[in-house]
């Protein structure tokens, strides 16, 4: 458990892409951007996941490893969540139930000011505080939400103009899938070394599993085909 000396603040800090072909490189300078702020950096949480999921792995063991006066550092509040403002609101009430608080560029953070406030001041500085986290969530998830919708506009009009493919699997990220099932790991832990969600390592490796089985049926097939063509064919 990390320790707070004098002024020390203790940081945990949330990285996040939403791709595997995305890198975290860009976010990495947050790190040493929190040191110089004085913060002492207990962990540092790297993630390729969308923030429309509540079930990112890396953000539960975070949440998990938390501890009283902690503060979760990112580089946008788009890092922590994309998810609607309902969900939204629940993670960060996670957070704050683990006695921690957020550090995030564009946020402004009052809670200091509203814990030595007393009365009326109190209340319009928590209320001011609430206002500007909900402010910023739902800009996050706004802008998710527009993305989406420009990604379909184009969709649509590739289709129209006969140029959409559809959506190309992550072949690498599928070809370590079946490497590590196939090595005896659960699902669980190839999800955990690929960086995937469970459902996507049971849709690849079920997807496998039935491409193995139609392969088995058909090698059984022309193994049979070539017997029965050898007992047919007449002796000279």
């Amino acid at each position: 458990m990390a320790e707070q000396e004098g002024d020390m603040h203790v940081a945990r800090v949330y990285l996040r892409v939403s791709t595997q072909g995305q890198d975290l490189d860009r976010q990495e300078s947050i790190i040493a951007e929190a040191r110089d702020a004085g913060y002492y950096i207990a962990g540092v949480y790297r993630e390729k996941a969308s923030g429309a999921r509540a079930d990112r792995p890396e953000l539960l063991r975070l949440i998990a490893d938390l501890q009283p006066g902690e503060v979760v550092v990112a580089e946008k509040m788009d890092r922590i969540s994309r998810l609607p403002l309902p969900e939204a609101e629940k993670l960060i009430e996670t957070i704050r139930n683990k006695g921690a608080r957020l550090a995030v560029p564009g946020v402004v953070d009052l809670s200091d000011i509203a814990a030595s406030a007393d009365g009326v001041a109190k209340i319009v500085l928590e209320s001011i505080q609430e206002m500007l986290l909900k402010l910023a969530l739902q800009m996050a998830r706004d802008d998710f939400e527009d993305r989406r919708e420009r990604q379909r506009q184009g969709i649509e009009l590739a289709k129209a103009g006969g140029k959409y493919a559809g959506r190309q699997a992550d072949l690498v990220t599928h070809e370590r899938i079946i490497v590590f099932r196939s090595g005896g790991n659960s699902i669980s832990r190839t999800a955990k070394l690929t960086g995937c969600s469970e459902a996507q390592v049971k849709r690849v490796w079920a997807r496998h599993q039935k491409e193995s089985g139609k392969q088995e049926m058909l090698s059984q097939k022309l193994s049979s085909a070539t017997v029965q063509k050898s007992v047919a064919k007449p002796s000279l």
